[in-house]
């Protein structure tokens, strides 16, 4: 039986590429068959942990990368830290997308800490793994998946209440705006541009504009990393 995935009418463009990082070779060549089945998505680079991850990427440049968290050698936290480290050196950093279980323990959200650009559920459906992919590539990240946000709220209780407070962190979202820190809260609630200017009574370019700032303001790189770090500080609480 041959499964069919939606395929969006795409402008001619080179294709997305990917990297597959799991120790699982089954599941390595599940997620190959669906990527590759997308005409804007092409899988560049498979490894089987960490370190051979880091290797094929320095000579192999991929644009998203879905990193499984626990493989050998080298495990997808410290690899995927090891990445975006390399931002600081002026090095072209691919998106991580962390791959988990929803019931992984709370070290997950130490990758999206160091870099990481969202979290992708191995059992969500091929659907949600190939807009996940293009959202992240898009550099527009939107918690937006129900499960995505569940996990992040569940990582976010399960810290200890001191490692909430961050003195850097809370200065940054101090620096906000009364108006960007409304924008981020709803971002956090998973909320698109267009949602939030609807919700707002304002123009989707301005809502554009704010959230640019947030990012400014927060040092983050996408949406992700500001949402985690208006968890963090405790601007939103999880189930508020």
């Amino acid at each position: 039986m041959t499964s069919t995935f939606f395929t969006p009418d795409l402008p001619e463009r080179a294709p997305i590429r990917v990297a597959l990082v799991d120790d699982q070779q089954l599941v390595r060549a599940g997620f190959r068959m669906v990527i590759d089945s997308q005409p804007d998505l092409q899988v560049t680079v498979e490894a089987g942990d960490g370190l051979q991850a880091l290797r094929l990427l320095a000579d192999h440049p991929v644009d998203v990368v879905l990193m499984d968290v626990r493989m050998p050698h080298l495990d997808g936290l410290a690899a995927t830290a090891q990445l975006t480290a390399a931002a600081a050196d002026g090095q072209h950093v691919p998106r991580v997308i962390v791959l988990t279980t929803f019931d992984l323990d709370e070290y997950v959200l130490e990758a999206i800490r160091s870099g990481a650009s969202g979290f992708l559920l191995k059992d969500a459906p091929p659907e949600e793994m190939l807009a996940a992919i293009r959202t992240v590539h898009s550099g527009d990240a939107v918690i937006a998946p129900s499960s995505t946000r569940r996990l992040l709220e569940h990582l976010v209780v399960a810290l200890p209440a001191e490692q909430l407070v961050d003195t850097g962190a809370q200065q940054q979202v101090s620096s906000l705006t009364e108006r960007e820190r409304e924008v981020l809260v709803l971002m956090a609630r998973g909320r698109s541009n267009t949602e939030i200017a609807g919700d707002l009574f304002v123009a989707e370019a301005t809502v554009k504009t704010h959230v640019g700032r947030i990012l400014a303001k927060l040092e983050a790189r996408d949406r992700v990393q500001a949402v985690v770090t208006a968890y963090e500080t405790g601007l939103v609480r999880p189930g508020a």
